[in-house]
């Protein structure tokens, strides 16, 4: 048209319409791509990027965000859609085709994964590319909770554990200069916990769509975590130098050496831990239905149950983040301490028995967890030979994931009575004490070790 004049781009080719574009789409954009850098940024600081250590950070924050997803599957289908008599059943019958064929193949997990020294990274992948098919697999049967639910949750709790089990092995070979293995440990663990905090709401807003979509989207995690192994540096699959070790060592076989003999102090600190452990599967299975029950004081069950969950995680993650500033000569105290101070408030749990004292509970269990499995790292770091340290990582935490599976079968089958779930819990941490005492009591190691590096 006369009089106006046309529209043209500038000599760069960027016009108005062009950087308009552009605009909107830096805007999209920055949501997704700024946390995303601020999150490498943290995963990957003081060297933990160029050791490889952040890719293991990452890794482990897929697990535990698609582990989330199928645990949110499972408990809207066998425990909070049926009757609590019935929801016990169903769990009952999760411990007998689920755990208890676990606590067989537990033992086997850790010597098996030390004959893959070379394929650990595909170790982990496969791990989570069964997880991605059995979650597909579970998503025909979670609507209904007929029985093919249970062999595929089977699957994907002995492939959960086989990818810690190798994990646990991992984290030595990726130590940036200034870290101590307890310091990686922390940094691995509070991003497992972070990535569960935020994958649990997705998890049930999925699930407010249908029961299957909590398991679509853990299938879409395990997939990226497949691919995300093998990003991980080709010294994870390096085993040169490394052999297995025993948890007990006779005469004849005095060359490969056994946490006993290594060190007495990471036996005792072991057992403490698997008490821990155990009293953290009992007061899991315990509590959910005796919340169910007998919910907290104007409360719904969910509620009492998501009030106690909360306390138990805010708890770990806090223990995390102080085993990792705090610094200790023995670590070995520390195992003794948090194991008497779990003992202490168990007790005035039973005595004083009400719900603000199980959430206390629930809080000073993931605490003190958190920091004895830290210092059991600590001593693992300083008294086992780097030659075997790696399997003795697998090992130790087979065995702490057998007593886990102990301890909820225990609060499986206990009567629904509150200070006696109380006095059994007592029970178990008052014999991880006596093991923590006696360790703490042995004559110390000569060089004494630090529980957090600079």
């Amino acid at each position: 048209m006369a009089g106006v004049a046309p529209v043209r781009s500038s000599d760069d080719g960027s016009g108005p319409a062009r950087r308009a574009g552009r605009a909107v789409g830096r805007a999209l954009h920055r949501p997704i791509t700024g946390p995303a850098k601020g999150i490498r940024r943290a995963t990957h600081a003081h060297g933990a990027g160029e050791s490889g250590l952040g890719k293991l950070i990452e890794l482990h924050a897929i697990n535990g965000a698609g582990d989330m997803m199928i645990t949110v599957a499972l408990a809207s289908t066998v425990f909070f859609s049926v009757p609590t008599d019935e929801a016990r059943g169903r769990v009952a019958l999760y411990l007998a085709i689920t755990m208890a064929p676990f606590t067989v193949l537990a033992p086997v997990i850790g010597p098996l994964l030390d004959r893959l020294p070379h394929g650990r990274r595909a170790s982990m992948a496969a791990a989570m590319l069964a997880r991605a098919f059995l979650a597909v697999l579970m998503s025909g049967a979670v609507a209904t909770g007929g029985l093919e639910l249970y062999p595929a949750a089977l699957g994907v709790l002995v492939a959960s554990k086989s990818y810690g089990v190798v994990r646990s092995a991992v984290v030595p070979r990726l130590l940036p200069p200034a870290f101590s293995l307890v310091k990686a440990n922390s940094r691995v663990t509070l991003a497992g916990l972070l990535a569960t905090g935020v994958a649990a709401p997705v998890a049930a807003g999925l699930n407010a769509i249908g029961p299957r979509w909590p398991l679509y989207g853990a299938c879409v995690v395990f997939l990226c975590g497949t691919f995300a192994a093998f990003t991980l540096p080709h010294k994870v699959d390096d085993a040169k130098g490394e052999r297995r070790a025993r948890l007990s060592t006779h005469e004849a076989h005095s060359k490969r050496p056994g946490l006993r003999t290594v060190s007495r102090s990471v036996l005792c600190g072991l057992l403490a831990n698997a008490a821990m452990r155990g009293l953290s599967g009992f007061l899991i299975f315990f509590l959910a239905f005796l919340l169910r029950e007998h919910p907290l004081a104007g409360q719904s069950a969910a509620v009492s149950l998501g009030i106690v969950g909360v306390s138990a995680g805010v708890g770990n993650a806090c223990g995390t983040a102080v085993g990792a500033w705090l610094r200790a000569r023995a670590p070995e105290v520390i195992i003794a301490a948090v194991l008497c101070l779990t003992l202490a408030v168990s007790i005035l749990a039973g005595v004083f028995f009400s719900g603000v004292m199980v959430a206390v509970l629930g809080a000073t269990a993931g605490f003190c967890q958190a920091l004895a499995k830290l210092s059991l790292d600590a001593t693992i770091q300083r008294d086992v030979p780097e030659s075997v340290r790696t399997s003795a990582f697998a090992r130790s935490e087979t065995l702490l994931q057998v007593a886990w599976v102990l301890g909820g079968a225990i609060g499986i089958v206990l009567p629904l009575n509150g200070v006696l779930g109380m006095a059994v819990a007592a029970t178990i941490v008052a014999l991880g004490t006596t093991m923590a005492l006696r360790g703490a009591l042995l004559p110390r190691h000569p060089t004494k070790p630090t529980l957090a590096g600079v």
